[in-house]
């Protein structure tokens, strides 16, 4: 019978069977592997967002700098049309070639804002941007304080701007007595401390004939410019400064102690004889037309545009006209000013162009419309040379 071989017993592992404790450690560690593949896949896109975001943000933040540094406003809220801002004696001026501008071409109306040639300066200076003005005019040359302060606040590049010559005038009303004086009876009139005996003293003129007999027995009463105003700038340097050195022993002090000399020249008496009408010009004429014993102090293109209703003094000899303004004899006159902040170019619409028309023979020439308005042109060869300033926006130069 044959043989059958015998049934081979089953292989044993050499390791045995495991133990249950094992298999449920190796289970957990592949669990928490699945779990921290799990979390690491969602952070993936959380982190991606998160540096998404970060970029996103700079972004953004270097946009609202760069807008920030031109004012803040986006492309809708952009400003469209230049802003001017300065003195009350240019303001006419740069008004009727705001106008001419606006109707003669496709730019829209500059705004022009009577602010005082010291307050224009502030506001020009402030910074760069859609929300501070792109031009100042000035009836004397901005001061090395100003440059300065405009420099801090990163306006870095301006233009000056001459556009011709101004009177200063002491006017009173059509229906009272033309009055003639000389400097240095002004200064006596005006100023806070006058000399005396070889001394100062507080004025003591109340009249203007306590100055002397000759002038008329009234009251000392001037309408004037405030502090801010260029204007009364060019009056205390021009007039009463001019009269304050016919004194010998004042004359000599500007040597000796220069900030001493500008204190007694320049200081305008508070105690009523000098009041502070503003810088609205026009309401200085209104108030000369009711008050014919008062003079005011403006410039000669407010005189210019009433005669009708006021009359300039005369002083020392000679009277207010356009034609002795422009050959420098009447002794009271100065230069004027517009600035342009060369950072606005090109951001702001027109101002090229703006400045085109203001130096065209048309508006500042010896026969064109500001000459109407009393603005006292430069010779031809002086115009020449700050047109081809202006136009080529030449850095100011101290």
């Amino acid at each position: 019978m044959p043989t059958v071989p015998a049934a081979t017993p089953p292989r044993r592992s050499r390791t045995g069977p495991e133990p249950s404790c094992l298999r449920e450690a190796e289970a957990a560690s592949l669990r928490r592997r699945q779990a921290g593949r799990d979390r690491e896949s969602r952070a993936a896109p959380t982190a991606a967002k998160a540096g998404l975001g970060a970029v996103l943000t700079a972004a953004l933040v270097a946009a609202a700098s760069a807008l920030a540094a031109f004012g803040g406003a986006g492309p809708a809220q952009a400003r469209d049309r230049i802003r001017i801002v300065g003195s009350s004696t240019v303001f006419p001026f740069s008004t009727s070639v705001a106008e001419y501008f606006g109707r003669g071409t496709r730019f829209k109306t500059p705004v022009v804002e009577s602010t005082g040639t010291g307050g224009g300066f502030k506001l020009f200076c402030a910074g760069i941007g859609v929300g501070h003005p792109d031009i100042t005019n000035a009836s004397r040359r901005i001061k090395a304080s100003e440059v300065e302060r405009c420099r801090k606040n990163g306006v870095r590049e301006i233009t000056e701007v001459k556009i011709g010559y101004d009177g200063i005038v002491l006017a009173n009303a059509r229906r009272a007595p033309r009055l003639a004086f000389t400097l240095r009876e002004i200064f006596l009139a005006l100023a806070r401390e006058v000399p005396r005996d070889g001394t100062l003293v507080e004025n003591p003129h109340r009249t203007w004939r306590d100055i002397d007999p000759r002038l008329p027995d009234r009251r000392i009463e001037v309408l004037g410019p405030p502090p801010t105003s260029g204007t009364r700038d060019a009056f205390v340097e021009l007039a009463m400064e001019g009269g304050c050195r016919t004194f010998p022993d004042i004359k000599a002090m500007k040597k000796a102690d220069k900030r001493a000399y500008k204190a007694v020249c320049h200081t305008i008496r508070e105690d009523g004889a000098f009041i502070e009408a503003g810088e609205n010009d026009n309401l200085i004429v209104q108030k000369l037309e009711a008050n014919p014993d008062a003079l005011g102090i403006f410039g000669f293109s407010f005189l210019d545009q009433n005669t009708d209703k006021i009359q300039g003094s005369i002083i020392d000899g000679v009277a207010p006209t356009f034609d002795d303004i422009a050959d420098g004899r009447y002794p009271v006159s100065r230069s004027l000013y517009f600035y342009i902040k060369n950072a606005h170019v090109g951001k702001v619409p027109g101002i090229t162009e703006y400045v085109a028309e203001f130096t065209g023979e048309t508006a500042w020439g010896p026969d064109g419309y500001l000459a109407d308005k009393g603005l006292i042109p430069m010779p031809e060869a002086e115009r020449s040379k700050w047109r081809e300033k202006a136009r080529a926006l030449s850095p100011l130069m101290m």
